[in-house]
């Protein structure tokens, strides 16, 4: 395999621009005000290697929320605070043929969520964050992953806001079938932690820095980033993971924002956001760039 250093920034912008016409096949987020709001034409890339060499293209000072990426690293960080046993006695580990937040999958299951990274699952290990409320549980995840990530994560407000300004039934049905099933026991406060952690916001820089954390952390147990990554394999975009896999080749997660974060084993991270999504909730452009550097890492 090709090393992530030896991309050259030629490279990248030339891959950019036909990004930037890829993620004219995708559309915005309608659910949440302020994503539909954002800028479809942004487009931004980071590359970092296990020794810190940095890539970088488009603006990398733009922020945006982390939205379902923060999903691994909830598992992560609760991996290291509890434990493997009792953590997947409460979540599976299984991929999910429906969307993220299939009420249906759910029932199907007799109310056991199937893996981390859809939206059942999330809230599950939500409920599970140290804390009174979820203010408390949120700063505690936040500064965890600032802390090991060497990261900047901040709570976008307004971003938090136009979350909340919407009902979101599929999710409160999700809730109402995990407390009905005792899998959790506040559901109000489950769901103000979900919708909080989920607006963690940073830099494409912070999302690649935080992708570091699955590739060399010297303070978290291996074992843990391995149970980490192979869920991301197989359940990290959705019911499209088994179909991408073969192109991407990597672990990855996406989120609704529009970002990707991709790991490349023993290597470093790609850390991609560019708004507009296909069909799954996945960026475009981001699958594109991801694949095309894929592609050259393993010719």
């Amino acid at each position: 395999m090709k090393q992530l250093s030896h991309l050259s920034s030629e490279q990248l912008w030339n891959w950019l621009i036909q990004a930037h016409q890829e993620a004219k096949k995708g559309e915005l987020p309608h659910y949440i005000p302020l994503l539909k709001q954002v800028n479809p034409s942004l487009l931004t890339l980071c590359l970092i290697t296990k020794d810190y060499y940095t890539l970088n293209q488009g603006d990398s000072h733009i922020t945006f929320p982390l939205m379902s990426i923060i999903k691994p690293f909830l598992l992560l960080y609760l991996l290291s605070k509890l434990g493997e046993e009792l953590l997947f006695r409460k979540v599976g580990s299984v991929p999910s043929n429906y969307p993220f937040n299939s009420l249906e999958q759910l029932r199907l299951d007799q109310g056991f969520p199937r893996n981390p990274m859809i939206n059942s699952g999330a809230l599950t290990l939500a409920s599970l964050l140290p804390g009174k409320d979820g203010d408390t549980k949120c700063q505690n995840l936040q500064q965890w992953l600032n802390q090991q990530g060497k990261s900047e994560l901040f709570l976008d407000e307004l971003m938090l806001e136009s979350v909340q300004s919407l009902p979101n039934p599929r999710n409160q049905a999700i809730l109402d079938e995990l407390t009905r099933k005792n899998h959790i026991k506040n559901p109000e406060i489950t769901l103000d932690t979900y919708n909080k952690i989920c607006c963690l916001s940073g830099t494409i820089i912070d999302l690649a820095k935080l992708g570091l954390l699955l590739v060399n952390s010297q303070n978290i147990e291996q074992n843990y980033v391995s149970i980490v990554t192979k869920i991301m394999t197989a359940c990290g975009l959705y019911e499209a993971s088994k179909n991408l896999t073969t192109k991407i080749k990597f672990p990855s997660k996406s989120g609704v924002s529009g970002a990707i974060l991709s790991i490349v084993p023993e290597q470093g991270a790609i850390a991609c956001y560019s708004p507009p999504l296909d069909a799954q909730g996945n960026s475009v452009a981001s699958l594109y760039m991801i694949e095309k550097i894929a592609n050259y890492l393993n010719t």
